[in-house]
């Protein structure tokens, strides 16, 4: 392959010293020596920083944010439920469109080295798929520095809102990747109407789902046996993701080993955010078991939380604080959720420094990746497709070529 840019004095993660070519998007060459290989493509000096492969962030609202308005008292009141209501008063009368806003947070995570995302997008009666077009549009504005992944979310439920399930549906016939569910038991009073619901859309559609589920201790591990039974049923391994889980932190250490065996059996993996004032499910027990545990940011400044900067790095320290990650192996894993992980759990292709890979990479002051995560500097350089996309903590405005 044919050199497009060379990064030299690029350090790995495993210490070494080396060079990455850059071809048609891809990491062409990588070791010592790579510029004898040629000595005409532009070449960049990276100085001994440090280069990891683009962040993943595997779960954030795009549609909720707040990013890039004036700073507005946080409105929503103690209970899941006030929550949903809330954002009905508030999210249409904002003076910025759903496309701007979540345009405004692409381009924030962008800029701290975030390369894959995946969002939920509300499908509710009131909004109906509004709220898609939005994330759509600015999907595909930006669809040169960063990727999303959209799912379909029923935010007000399934079963008691008559009329979703064929707008969740519709909304995968225009362009959401997956579809959503949240809390079948708390939420809609019906686990079997809304996971026989949505279940059937995504084998009909034959994508995956990604399923919210807050539900607390033997609730919440019900209907983590429920999805299960369903992914296994319909063949959807490695297809289904269950967000958040918190039930798995609260139950016996043998019902969450048994629910642990239950879910990698079944393919179904779970995200963390490391939500505050709420159970970290074991995210060491659930690896160990085989189960793909993945990160996100979740709610960043948004209608739900005035928290949050975009930065998954940050995320990464706040679960490994959660999980009282001492050691630099912990918190190694605690990047690996944000990293490699949800890479496998999003389906990215190519992912990882390596020859053949695709060029999606940052470079940071950092001796390495626990350094990184405890420290979380900022970016100096962002790459996509090969590709600069940010540079010291801001987005370009548009990709350039590495000079």
């Amino acid at each position: 392959m044919a050199l497009d840019a060379l990064l030299t004095n690029c350090r790995l993660a495993d210490g070494r010293l080396v060079d990455i070519g850059i071809g048609d998007g891809r990491i062409a060459t990588l070791g010592e020596g790579a510029p004898s290989l040629s000595n005409s493509v532009p070449s960049l000096d990276i100085g001994g920083d440090l280069v990891l492969p683009g962040l993943v962030d595997g779960h954030m609202h795009l549609d909720k944010t707040l990013t890039g308005l004036p700073w507005m008292g946080h409105a929503a009141g103690p209970t899941r439920m006030s929550r949903i209501e809330t954002d009905k008063t508030i999210l249409p009368y904002l003076p910025v469109s759903t496309e701007e806003r979540a345009g405004n947070l692409i381009r924030d995570c962008v800029a701290r080295g975030t390369t894959h995302l995946r969002t939920h997008v509300d499908i509710d009666l009131e909004s109906r798929l509004a709220k898609l077009d939005g994330v759509l549009a600015a999907r595909e504005r930006h669809r040169h520095q960063a990727s999303v992944q959209i799912v379909a979310f029923p935010q007000s439920g399934v079963m008691r809102c008559p009329g979703i399930l064929d707008l969740l549906d519709q909304a995968v016939r225009e362009g959401a990747d997956l579809v959503g569910g949240i809390d079948p038991l708390e939420i809609d009073r019906d686990p079997k109407g809304q996971l026989d619901g949505i279940f059937a859309i995504a084998a009909r559609h034959g994508v995956g789902l990604d399923i919210h589920l807050h539900e607390p201790g033997e609730m919440g591990l019900f209907n983590v046996h429920e999805i299960c039974a369903r992914t296994r049923a319909l063949g959807l391994n490695g297809k289904v993701t269950i967000s958040h889980g918190f039930c798995l932190g609260q139950v016996t250490e043998r019902q969450a080993a048994a629910a642990a065996e239950l879910m990698a059996e079944a393919g179904v993996s779970l995200v963390t955010h490391g939500a505050g004032g709420l159970t970290l499910p074991p995210i060491e027990m659930l690896r160990a078991a085989g189960v793909l545990v993945f990160a996100g940011n979740d709610d960043i400044r948004d209608t739900w939380s005035p928290y949050g900067t975009g930065d998954l790095l940050e995320r990464a320290a706040i679960i490994g604080w959660k999980g009282d990650f001492r050691r630099d192996d912990q918190v190694e894993t605690a990047f690996d959720l944000i990293s490699a992980a949800g890479a496998r759990a999003l389906g990215i292709a190519d992912y990882g420094i390596a020859v053949g890979g695709a060029a999606n990479l940052f470079t940071i002051a950092a001796s390495g990746v626990p350094e990184a995560v405890a420290a979380h500097p900022p970016r100096k350089l962002v790459l996509f497709e090969g590709r600069l996309v940010a540079r010291d903590g801001v987005m370009l405005p548009d990709p350039i070529p590495i000079s």
